[in-house]
């Protein structure tokens, strides 16, 4: 075979790496199961589906940019990303913004760990606290592997949750009245659906951007960067309207629904439900790991330091989650959606 057949293969191969961390750590546990969509979209009706348009155009553009200044730049932390959009001389301002991002990280690793175990006990009746204990546990394994273990995990297991979430949406489809969707509007104001898209695509953006700097090594050239950026806006767009529909088939009050997709789908069928059963729990490990990995990165200074923080971050998140993870959703992901929109200005101003 030729030199560059092999590097198209190796190319591809990258692509297909950052591919499915990028979205790996975007299908959490808020989005398989469909209320983070229902809190920032559902709720708005036909409105709600442009802003899902808007919002997943922001966070295409919010990967390309990044991946661009990582490579760029030579980005090997998240310190040395802040001081390329913001500038060295900000120090406070760099100190006040990766307090807030890697707050907001751990903090999602919990809702993470929560949703776990809310799972659990929605659909197995289980108590929470075992499901989540069995997560940490998962996570504390990957963490000791470093980044090769997070990237090797979601190649596997990310291919496979979005060929699910597409089939699922297939079988449900033909079964959907489109002209319904006008009866589940419950927020009327017609300019917040705006809002509620920007603060989506911000806070998904604070999430992401850590991670993606720890993809640098894969980012070999510019067109890795373009495709994966087109790729991740095409799948993510894709994934994000199929769990949209997905709650039109909701038939009691979706308030009251910790995870209203997973009911939907239990309402079809029992072995599909026990399937997306399956594709939450995936997602939310995919997202565990990544958010944990990058965080973990982003604190510790040398290998001994990774190892106690990764222990004691893993205790804390068992504690963190009896708060509940509809909870968790609710009040912390609006909050720093809007702390992340000064870094989604930065990074787009940037040339």
């Amino acid at each position: 075979m030729s030199p560059t057949f092999h590097e198209g293969e190796n190319m591809i191969s990258d692509i297909l790496k950052v591919l499915f961390v990028i979205i790996g750590t975007f299908i959490g546990a808020g989005f398989a199961s469909g209320k983070e969509i229902y809190l920032f979209f559902f709720s708005y009706g036909t409105n709600g589906i442009i802003g899902i348009i808007i919002s997943i155009i922001i966070i295409g553009i919010v990967v390309y940019k990044t991946l661009n200044i990582v490579k760029e730049n030579n980005i090997n932390t998240y310190k040395e990303f802040l001081d390329t959009i913001i500038g060295k001389k900000s120090e406070k301002l760099k100190k006040i913004t990766n307090f807030i991002i890697n707050s907001f990280i751990l903090v999602t690793f919990f809702i993470m760990i929560a949703g776990f175990g809310a799972y659990f006990e929605q659909q197995l009746g289980v108590n929470s606290i075992i499901g989540s204990s069995i997560l940490v546990i998962l996570c504390f394994f990957i963490f000791m592997t470093s980044t090769r273990g997070i990237v090797k995990a979601n190649g596997i297991v990310v291919p496979l949750l979005i060929i699910f979430i597409i089939y699922v949406g297939m079988k449900v489809f033909g079964t959907i009245d489109i002209e319904n969707i006008s009866n589940y509007t419950i927020k009327n104001n017609s300019l917040n659906f705006i809002i509620e898209s920007v603060l989506y695509s911000s806070y998904n953006s604070i999430l992401l951007i850590p991670v993606l700097i720890t993809l640098r090594d894969y980012l070999k050239n510019k067109k890795i960067i373009k495709y994966v950026s087109i790729l991740t806006l095409i799948i993510i767009l894709l994934l994000t309207l199929t769990i949209y529909m997905l709650l039109l088939k909701v038939d009691v009050n979706i308030k009251n629904l910790e995870m209203p997709a997973v009911y939907v789908v239990s309402k079809i069928s029992n072995i599909l439900s026990k399937m997306y059963g399956v594709v939450i729990l995936s997602s939310i490990f995919t997202t565990s790991i990544s958010l944990g990995g990058s965080f973990l990165q982003n604190v510790s200074s040398n290998k001994k330091s990774y190892t106690q923080i990764a222990i004691i971050m893993c205790i804390t998140s068992l504690l963190i989650s009896k708060i509940g993870f509809s909870n968790l959703v609710n009040i912390l992901y609006p909050i720093f959606g809007y702390l992340g929109l000064i870094q989604i200005y930065k990074i787009v101003k940037k040339d």
